[in-house]
């Protein structure tokens, strides 16, 4: 689930692991009453500092993704259709912006990749 974490990322790591958890919310691999790893947990299995899972969770919890609930851990929240729909539009947007910038690196044109993604979805290109 965290293999998207990159330490090397300008994007701090507990902003990372909070997209993360917000994406897996979105897309309905947590449901409500899930329990997250222990912040100890999770911070060896991502080698992070275990401040750096805390802020993380404490994110989530500021934007009613979790609760935490002291001596017992950090369950996710009910979180409402139009939430989920408006984290699942950031996170695509998020993604067009990075495709784009790494395609105009490589000196690939937005119709290119309109082609590419047609070829790959199998949709047609409107020229």
């Amino acid at each position: 689930m965290f293999s998207s974490i990159d330490p090397r990322s300008p994007v701090p790591l507990y902003e990372q692991i909070a997209a993360r958890i917000r994406v897996a919310v979105a897309a309905g691999e947590f449901l409500p009453g899930d329990t997250l790893p222990s912040v100890r947990a999770l911070a060896q299995s991502l080698r992070v500092n275990p401040a750096t899972v805390v802020q993380a969770y404490r994110d989530l919890a500021t934007d009613g993704f979790v609760e935490t609930r002291h001596g017992q851990g950090t369950f996710i929240q009910e979180v409402s259709g139009s939430k989920r729909d408006q984290e699942r539009s950031l996170q695509a947007t998020e993604l067009v912006r990075r495709l784009l910038q790494d395609a105009a690196r490589r000196g690939i044109t937005v119709d290119d990749l309109s082609r590419a993604f047609a070829t790959e979805t199998g949709a047609q290109v409107h020229e």
